[in-house]
């Protein structure tokens, strides 16, 4: 036999719970059922966390927002997603505005075409012609105002304005003649010298010992210049700046008052470095026509001619001046078109006084030379700088 106060007691029992009735009737008791319940709440919360979070998240249902973004791990932002999620936010918001302010405008056409239909219609004042003209002048003065400050504002003005510079000067060195000359015959007929105002060409006057080409119509009174060298072109050219010269070759060297050709030249146009002022003597020879009169001076003696026809030629087609021939007749020569001595304008005329019947045959006269070309007007801007005449 133990003692008593080392027995041991017995295991004390734990009756079953038990449930208050309802209603005044206890159910059946179930034991077996409470047990797999109360296992499985136990199993519930004896699961990790983790665990029990995932079991939480159905395979089916999309994650959050938050879920997607962030790393529960390392607790940070997945920029790449972000990112993604930021940028779908804006694409968002950008098409929302669009479509609103898009809605909006058609909504304000609507009712401004609305309006205009509902609207009486005003009758416009009708413009004189002077307010249409000045409405023009404002608009074209508007636009090329502001075409104007665009260039000026742009970086390629000023060297286009000195590439424009440099090439006025460069025309007006190589074709000032051009200029000039048109000018020279545009005035001319408003300086007539009242000496070459001819009454009566066919009476018999006294003129000066001094020779001298007149031609009434185009206000032509120079002196002739006898010592010329036909064959070199500097001495014509310096004649030509003292008068008309005297062009004398083999077959038209005759002298006036003489059977055969006189011929005389003078410059048309010449540059404005030029010093003479006979450099525009034939400037309006183009104006002679037939019919019209010619006088030379010589020895005292007044020849009067009478222009029967015109012809332009070559320079070198020297061969039109000689010609055989049994009367006496004057030709004059000079460069055209205008300013230019691309060609020669040849005037002819035959004597009508003194008497062409009683001519002289003409004599041979010393220094007479052939020439390969007709006399021309002096060299031009880049003739002087690379030569040729």
């Amino acid at each position: 036999m133990q003692p008593e106060n080392q027995r041991q007691n017995p295991p004390l029992s734990i009756p079953p719970r038990k449930q208050a009735p309802v209603g005044g009737v206890r159910p059946q008791p179930n034991q077996a059922a409470a047990n797999i319940v109360r296992s499985q709440i136990d199993a519930i919360y004896d699961k990790p966390a983790e665990e029990h979070a995932a079991a939480s998240q159905s395979d089916d249902e999309p994650q959050s927002v938050y879920d997607r973004t962030h790393d529960e791990q390392q607790h940070q932002v997945t920029s790449s997603a972000w990112k993604r999620y930021h940028s779908s936010w804006q694409n968002y918001y950008q098409q929302y505005y669009e479509r609103y302010y898009v809605g909006q405008v058609y909504q304000a056409k609507q009712e401004l075409e609305a309006n205009a239909k509902t609207a009486p219609q005003q009758p416009k004042a009708a413009l004189t012609q002077e307010e249409a003209v000045q409405d023009l002048k404002t608009e074209l003065r508007g636009k090329v105002q502001t075409h104007a400050e665009k260039v000026r504002k742009s970086r390629h003005f000023m060297p286009a304005m000195a590439a424009v510079a440099v090439m006025l000067v460069f025309m007006f060195l190589q074709y000032n003649r051009v200029l000039f000359a048109n000018v020279e015959a545009y005035i001319t007929p408003g300086n007539i010298d009242p000496q070459n105002l001819i009454i009566d060409p066919n009476a018999a006057v006294e003129v000066g010992p001094d020779p001298k080409l007149i031609i009434p119509k185009i206000n032509v009174n120079v002196p002739i210049v006898w010592d010329a060298v036909a064959s070199d072109q500097n001495s014509l050219n310096k004649a030509m700046n003292d008068g008309a010269a005297w062009f004398n070759i083999p077959g038209a060297n005759a002298m006036p008052g003489e059977i055969g050709n006189s011929v005389y030249s003078a410059h048309s146009s010449n540059d404005w470095l030029d010093q003479s002022k006979y450099k525009f003597a034939f400037a309006r020879l183009e104006q002679i026509k037939e019919g019209d009169s010619i006088y030379i001076n010589y020895n005292s003696k007044r020849y009067v001619y009478t222009v029967t026809h015109t012809k332009v030629v070559l320079p070198t087609d020297v061969a039109a001046l000689t010609d055989p021939i049994d009367k006496p007749i004057l030709t004059l020569i000079t460069c055209v078109p205008l300013g230019t001595a691309d060609k020669r304008l040849l005037v002819f005329a035959d004597q009508v006084s003194p008497d062409p019947t009683a001519a002289t045959k003409s004599a041979d006269v010393a220094g007479t030379q052939a020439a390969a070309a007709m006399p021309r007007n002096s060299p031009s801007f880049l003739e002087r700088i690379f030569g040729g005449n």
